[in-house]
């Protein structure tokens, strides 16, 4: 969990307005969240926040590289990162979905079992999708796994 990957908070999905504000899709608690962060990696650039508010489907924001509808357009589809390291401080026993992927999982006994590749929330709390080394892939409630520093280890009855 000490690498310093990007980590997606948001997606442009296109411009709003003619001044160059982005309508962004975000992945995190909200537009305020964003507002901690003074620069994000867009793809090959590098945006600085000017402003950010609630908007349609998330978030409308401003950027101060961004001067007009035809530059915002342009950037439709363009991911916006931070590196993990500029992520909160977390209280123990919480986690980002981002330092959960990659995690190696083990039965409660100790075997092998595969690789966290995905983390789902569907109304009802964490669901963990493990691939297993045959490539088949099962899904497993986060509250039957208990999360380690380098590994997650699941109740052998929910394993399939």
């Amino acid at each position: 969990m000490a690498n310093d990957r990007p980590v997606t908070l948001a997606a442009i999905i296109g411009a709003h307005g003619v001044a160059g504000e982005l309508r962004l899709k975000l992945f995190g608690d909200g537009p305020e969240s964003l507002k901690r962060y003074k620069t994000f990696s867009a793809g090959t650039r590098t945006l600085t926040l000017k402003s950010v508010r609630p908007g349609p489907n998330g978030a409308v924001a401003r950027f101060a590289e961004v001067a007009g509808r035809t530059e915002a357009e342009a950037l439709r589809g363009v991911v916006l990162t931070v590196p993990r390291s500029a992520l909160p401080p977390l209280e123990p026993g919480e986690y980002y979905h981002c330092d959960l992927i990659g995690l190696p999982c083990v039965s409660d006994a100790g075997a092998p079992v595969g690789t966290v590749v995905l983390v789902e929330n569907f109304g009802a709390g964490d669901i963990l999708e493990i691939e297993k080394p045959d490539g088949k892939r099962f899904m497993v409630p986060i509250h039957v796994v208990q999360i380690e520093a380098e590994r997650a280890v699941i109740a052998a009855a929910f394993i399939e």
